[in-house]
C-alpha cells in the first residue's frame, strides 16, 4: 500500500466536512438550502479539482432526480375538475454512478514524486586496463629501456674469447637458468629429466587455479596456491645452486670452499 501524502488526506477530509454541512443545510430548510445551495456548490467545486463538465453532469442529474415527482403530479391536477386522472408511471430516473460527496472520480493511487526505477551506482573495485594499467606498465617498459640503454653504453657485456674447438672448458656448464635441466640429467635417464618431471611441474601450476578457486587475495586464505609455488621454486632454486657451486671438473661434485668455483655468468 502506497502512503497518502499528508496534503491530500487534509484535503479530502475538508472536502468531506464541507459536503456534510452542504446536506445539514439542505435537510433544515428549503430557504436555507437555496440560499446556500450556490455557495456550498461553488466551495465543493473550488474544494476539489473535478472538471467543471461533470460538475454540470452531475447537477443535471441531480436536478432530475428531484424534480421528477412534482412533474408526474401536475396532469393529475389539471384533469381534477372533469374526469378521472390517470397519473402517468413514474419513471425511474438515471442515476449518474458518484461517490461519497456526489464526486463522479475516484482515486486510485498516490505515486510518490519521482523515477519509477530506482537506480543507483555501486561502488566496484574493478578498473579499466586503458588507461589505468597499461599507462603504468608503458612508463616502466620505457625506464627499463632507457636504463638498459644507458648501462651498455658504460659497461661491456662479459664476452669471452672466441671459443676454440681444439679445448673443451671443463666443466662445461649451461647458463644459470638451464643448469636445474643439467642437474637433472646427471640423476635421470634424459626423458624423464628432460620431459617428464618439467612437464609434471608446469601441468600442476597450469592446473592450481582449478583447483584452488578461493577468491581470496589474502595468503592466510590461500595455503594451497601458495604452497605449490613454494613447492616449486624452492625444488628449481636447490637444482640451479648445486649446480653453479658445487659442479666442478667433469661435473662432479665438490665442495667449492676446497676446489673453488667453477661457475661464470
Amino acid at each position: 500500500m502506497v502512503e497518502i501524502p499528508e496534503h491530500l488526506r487534509k484535503r479530502a477530509e475538508e472536502a468531506r466536512a464541507k459536503a456534510e454541512a452542504a446536506k445539514a443545510a439542505a435537510a433544515g430548510g428549503p430557504a436555507e438550502a437555496g440560499s446556500g445551495d450556490g455557495a456550498s456548490e461553488a466551495q465543493q467545486q473550488a474544494a476539489s479539482k473535478i472538471p467543471p463538465h461533470l460538475l454540470e453532469r452531475s447537477k443535471a442529474a441531480r436536478a432530475q432526480a428531484s424534480g421528477g415527482a412534482p412533474e408526474a403530479e401536475a396532469p393529475a391536477a389539471a384533469a381534477g375538475g372533469g374526469g378521472v386522472a390517470v397519473a402517468a408511471p413514474p419513471t425511474a430516473p438515471e442515476m449518474p454512478a458518484t461517490g461519497p460527496g456526489g464526486h463522479t472520480q475516484r482515486l486510485l493511487t498516490v505515486v510518490k514524486s519521482g523515477s519509477i526505477q530506482d537506480v543507483k551506482s555501486k561502488p566496484q573495485d574493478k578498473v579499466h586496463v586503458w588507461p589505468h594499467l597499461l599507462v603504468v606498465e608503458f612508463v616502466a617498459a620505457l625506464f627499463i629501456t632507457a636504463f638498459t640503454l644507458i648501462f651498455s653504453i658504460f659497461v661491456n657485456a662479459p664476452l669471452l674469447e672466441l671459443a676454440n674447438y681444439n679445448q673443451t672448458p671443463n666443466p662445461s656448464k649451461a647458463p644459470w637458468y638451464f643448469l636445474g635441466l643439467q642437474e637433472l640429467l646427471t640423476m635421470f635417464h634424459p626423458m624423464v629429466a628432460g620431459v617428464t618431471i618439467p612437464g609434471i611441474g608446469l601441468l600442476a601450476l597450469m592446473l592450481a587455479p582449478y583447483i584452488d578457486k578461493n577468491p581470496s587475495k589474502r595468503p592466510e586464505d590461500r595455503k594451497f596456491a601458495i604452497s605449490l609455488m613454494t613447492i616449486h621454486l624452492m625444488f628449481w632454486a636447490v637444482l640451479v645452486i648445486i649446480g653453479s657451486f658445487f659442479r666442478g671438473p667433469g661435473f662432479n661434485f665438490v665442495f667449492p670452499w676446497e676446489a673453488g668455483l667453477f661457475f661464470e655468468l
